[in-house]
């Protein structure tokens, strides 16, 4: 089992004082867990990155703070949408005995036939899914084989993914659309546009009553 050290120390800044913390290069965060109290930390921005970058979501940490060492997974990372600074993360303690959940990416392998002979486009409907494992037996991603996607329509599910079922339990309904082949945009257009001259071609309810008056007035005439 891969683990991953990251030092941490204890914060007692609060409010204002956090953005100087940021400005400093020190990201604020919690600690929290079943059967602990929730406390806060703060991190060195560098060293969360790169330990983040190799664990993601579903990597252990090994979380250092003073004397103590607590197993941990990074449950949520903030970040500035506008200029993607590190805001806030939220680190959730674990049982290494217990199963946890989490959320793990799903990432498309093979070359689909539809897709190679141009019938289509594989469209990724799911790009992650929420799973439940012991800590140690949480995959780092979750494979979707498109070798099986070979004409218009035809779909991955989630009961077709590739993972260890006997270790590891999806928590979505297995008949989900995972990805699944589209035909070419132009054939979208087409059939678009061809509605939208069906619809513009049928008379609204006052034309169809101006045509009716019309008609009744071109009868009383000729008679």
């Amino acid at each position: 089992m891969t683990t991953y050290a990251l030092k941490a120390e204890n914060r007692k800044e609060t409010g204002k004082k956090v953005k100087k913390l940021r400005r400093e290069g020190v990201i604020p965060g919690n600690v929290y867990g079943k059967n602990i109290k929730s406390f806060a930390v703060k991190i060195q921005r560098d060293d969360f990155i790169k330990v983040y970058e190799q664990a993601g979501e579903t990597g252990i940490i090994d979380l250092s703070v003073g004397k103590q060492k607590h197993p941990v997974l990074v449950a949520d990372v903030q970040v500035n949408p506008v200029n993607n600074e590190l805001l806030h993360i939220d680190f959730k303690k674990i049982n290494l005995k217990e199963k946890v959940s989490a959320s793990v990416p799903v990432v498309l392998v093979g070359e689909s036939p539809a897709e190679k002979s141009g019938l289509g486009t594989v469209v990724q409907q799911i790009n992650e899914v929420q799973v439940e494992a012991l800590p140690s037996d949480l995959p780092e991603e979750i494979e979707a084989d498109t070798s099986m996607l070979t004409e218009v329509d035809s779909a991955i599910l989630a009961k077709d993914l590739k993972y260890n079922k006997n270790k590891v339990e999806i928590l979505l309904d297995l008949n989900s659309i995972v990805a699944k082949v589209e035909p070419p945009q132009e054939e979208k257009e087409e059939v678009q546009e061809a509605s939208e001259e069906e619809v513009s071609e049928q008379e609204t309810p006052e034309e169809e009553a101006k045509s009716e008056e019309k008609s009744a007035e071109e009868t009383e005439q000729n008679s």
